[in-house]
């Protein structure tokens, strides 16, 4: 396992019900919990710019430089015993005939694998917050063995939330030949056009690659803490603009019943306060989501881009460019990065051509929850304390766990 940080003293998922979750549907919701979507701030827990640390130092700040030169602190190779183990709980749990929609520590046993996700989990959600791992046999097990595998060992780091309308807590980056000019309408993931820096609605994202494109699909991630530190010295303006709650975040048609098509919200967050522990700062940011309200500006519905949120939100998409670190996803690699901390981009790419023989880029997608009794964020959200806390839900869409995009 490559080296943490921080000590793994991070509690790690369990099946408790926080008292302030409903009881649910089980043969709607098979795990026990729904995802509770997306949320606007709650605005009396954020904080004026002042309040703002000036510098962050710590283990959530790096240099790229340092680990492309040393790309073994950040990257794990699975052992044949640690592979023997995920192939052995995939098989029983595929034998037993569970639902997907309902894997979980319990039904998927890693006993020996365990205290190293723990540890991992623990770098993830308080240390340099992304891994590589390598060696995951996609080509030698197939598709539907890799996905339980793959889910299976999601399960360790968090819960697996919604990740869009239709309820897909597996989900899939590909293709699939839609306007990725539409970005109003059209997630970009569905795409091949470039991705920006950007945070998803989850506390952890996870990818594993199934194929790779003929040209490009090549990952950067991006540390926030030394965004903001960049920031601060260089354009406090922007900081400041960038902690103010006058950011309005699409939700593209993905919107239960009385909810208001978009959130209003900052981008740049301080945690709610806990005696004896910081307040880290927290970010919360997509461009897409944020240049693609024009429907509901023109209509005077919501204020127009300001000439300085413009400059602000360019300047930290060149910001993030000039600190980021660059890997590409081979076969069988799966990327975990939190959503805290990191800000995560892809590089536009082209598929092999349709007489090639060969598969579309295909990329397995978990977003995952990790709740603030389990060691999550202290999120100035009012699902803070729920253990499927972000994704998109959409009223009481079931969870659907498919091996294929669609």
């Amino acid at each position: 396992m490559a080296p943490t940080a921080v000590d793994s003293t991070t509690p790690v998922p369990n099946s408790s019900k926080p008292k302030s979750e409903k009881p649910v549907d089980l043969s709607v919701f098979p795990d026990g919990f729904k995802t509770s979507g997306q949320h606007p701030p709650l605005y009396d827990q954020l904080y004026p710019y002042s309040a703002f640390p000036k510098t962050i130092t710590g283990p959530t700040v790096w240099e790229a430089d340092e680990y492309a030169n040393h790309p073994e602190q950040w990257t794990h190779v699975f052992s044949a015993e640690e592979v023997a183990e995920l192939s052995q709980a995939a098989d029983t749990f595929i034998r037993e005939g569970h639902p997907l929609t309902g894997i979980n520590p319990g039904n998927f046993p890693l006993p020996n694998l365990a205290p190293s996700l723990k540890a991992m989990r623990n770098e993830l959600l308080n240390g340099k917050g992304f891994i590589l791992y390598k060696g995951f046999p996609v080509d030698e097990w197939g598709t539907h063995k890799s996905g339980v595998a793959y889910f299976g060992l999601g399960t360790y780091i968090g819960y697996p939330v919604s990740q869009n309308g239709r309820g897909h807590i597996l989900g899939h980056v590909k293709d699939l030949g839609e306007d990725s000019t539409a970005i109003d309408k059209v997630r970009i993931y569905r795409t091949n056009a470039r991705q920006f820096f950007h945070a998803d609605d989850a506390d952890v994202v996870g990818l594993l690659c199934l194929a790779r494109a003929e040209e490009g699909g090549e990952s950067d991630v991006a540390c926030v803490h030394k965004v903001w530190n960049i920031l601060q010295e260089e354009y406090p303006a922007v900081a400041e603009l960038l902690t103010s709650p006058v950011w309005y975040f699409d939700r593209k048609g993905e919107v239960s019943q009385g909810e208001e098509p978009y959130i209003r919200t900052s981008v740049f967050y301080l945690e709610t306060p806990e005696a004896g522990k910081p307040q880290r700062l927290y970010c919360k940011w997509d461009p897409y989501y944020v240049r693609s309200l024009t429907r509901f500006s023109d209509a005077g519905i919501i204020p127009a881009l300001s000439a300085e949120q413009v400059h602000a939100l360019e300047t930290l998409e060149n910001v993030c460019s000039r600190v980021k670190l660059h890997m590409i996803l081979e076969v069988g690699d799966i990327q975990f990065v939190t959503n805290s901390h990191i800000l995560h981009a892809r590089t536009a790419y082209r598929d092999h051509s349709p007489d090639s023989g060969k598969p579309r880029r295909h990329l397995m997608r978990l977003w995952l929850s990790t709740p603030l009794n389990e060691g999550g964020w202290r999120l100035p959200f009012p699902d803070v304390n729920e253990r499927k806390r972000g994704g998109i839900q959409v009223d009481d869409t079931p969870p659907v766990a498919r091996l294929d995009a669609d």
